[in-house]
């Protein structure tokens, strides 16, 4: 027999079935800088902040944005490390906001007039979901390339 999705717990009815973030990487060779966002489930994204900051998180609460900056920018700092070439940088975080049910990250790397090659080590997510998939799109000069990593690797490279 059948029971009507109705009959479900309201949390169970609120999750989404799959784990994934995307992150997008843009060079833009006018301003020789790399633009990085990524693109993580909201939800998801409190629970991990939560977790690691022992702290109530709310990503939608305006009058609690520099508080929430703060745990972003350490938690992305720590989970998505970028090398250049074979040389690590360290992106500028810029902010964030909320996009529907998901939590764009806006990130910059400056002064890169070019490159070869980008390794991503993306963990985002991973302290929280053993089924996590992480996404990487990087767009140099009109060319996309595109890879992804599942738990527990987390590095991903593309070359041009």
């Amino acid at each position: 027999m059948l029971l009507p999705l109705s009959f479900l717990p309201l949390e169970e009815n609120k999750k989404h079935p799959f784990h994934v973030s995307t992150t997008e990487i843009s060079h833009n060779a006018k301003d020789k800088t790399l633009e990085i966002t990524c693109r993580i489930f909201t939800d998801d994204f409190e629970n991990v902040l939560s977790q690691r900051f022992k702290s109530k998180i709310d990503l939608h609460a305006k009058n609690r944005e520099k508080e929430m900056n703060g745990f972003i920018k350490n938690y992305i700092e720590t989970n998505l490390k970028i090398a250049i070439d074979g040389k690590m940088v360290k992106p500028n975080f810029l902010g964030f906001e909320n996009d529907h049910e998901a939590t764009n990250v806006y990130l910059e790397v400056e002064k890169l007039s070019s490159f070869k090659t980008l390794v991503a080590n993306n963990g985002i997510l991973y302290d929280l979901f053993d089924d996590q998939m992480n996404i990487l799109h990087v767009e140099k000069n009109g060319a996309r390339k595109s890879t992804k990593a599942s738990f527990p690797e987390k590095k991903m490279s593309v070359a041009f």
